[in-house]
């Protein structure tokens, strides 16, 4: 599973990248919209706990903030 959550992370960190939005709501957004597209694709299932990977995704907001302010 930490593999599928530092692919999420990475495709955030792109999203993020590519459309200037740099601050926590975004960041949150687009965790939301990566988790929902890896289930599409089937990356993701129910028996994956999405909200579990959501909430570690979100706790490493500090870090992501950190790198993109250096």
């Amino acid at each position: 599973m930490d593999e599928t959550i530092y692919e999420i992370l990475s495709l955030v960190k792109k999203k993020m990248k590519e459309q200037g939005a740099f601050d926590r709501e975004a960041y949150k957004q687009f965790v939301e919209e990566t988790i929902d597209y890896f289930e599409e694709k089937g990356k993701l299932t129910d028996d994956d706990n999405l909200e579990f990977m959501e909430d570690q995704l979100l706790d490493m907001w500090e870090e992501v903030e950190e790198g993109f302010a250096s």
